[in-house]
């Protein structure tokens, strides 16, 4: 199996602050929600899509100081993607190219809103999603 990163866009990219009442010492617990959707061009089974996206949302039983939002998408091009294992290998591959383009991002939109950057972690490649640890992702056409 061979591939290579054609190209990086920002699909979406937003923040916003969220006024809430807390005591000054409150600690806020940030637990980033991260999803992924892979799938194939129509027309070139060469051409292959990741798009990676983290979310923090505030909620009423988890308020949160800000809610964000990135989302990413790679385009690869692969070749001799012949079966299963080929396919999660390539998954987990893409994921970990454009894994650290999430985490700058995330960390750039913070510093620039005026806020501590949140660093996302350093996840090893192939433990980020369930589905990397098991049985092939499911693709979308």
């Amino acid at each position: 199996m061979k591939y290579a990163l054609a190209r990086i866009m920002a699909e979406e990219v937003s923040y916003s602050m969220n006024r809430i009442k807390v005591d000054k010492d409150t600690k806020f617990e940030i637990n980033p929600k991260f999803s992924r959707t892979v799938r194939r061009a129509n027309d070139n089974e060469k051409i292959w899509f990741v798009t990676l996206e983290v979310n923090v949302e505030s909620t009423e039983d988890s308020p949160k100081p800000f809610n964000l939002k990135v989302r990413l998408v790679g385009i690869f091009e692969a070749e001799d993607v012949n079966d299963e294992m080929d396919r999660r290998d390539l998954v987990i591959n893409m994921t970990e190219v454009v894994y650290p383009y999430l985490r700058a991002a995330v960390s750039s939109l913070t510093a620039n809103a005026f806020i501590n950057p949140m660093m996302l972690p350093v996840i090893p490649a192939g433990t980020m999603f369930p589905e990397d640890r098991g049985e092939a992702p499911e693709l979308k056409n």
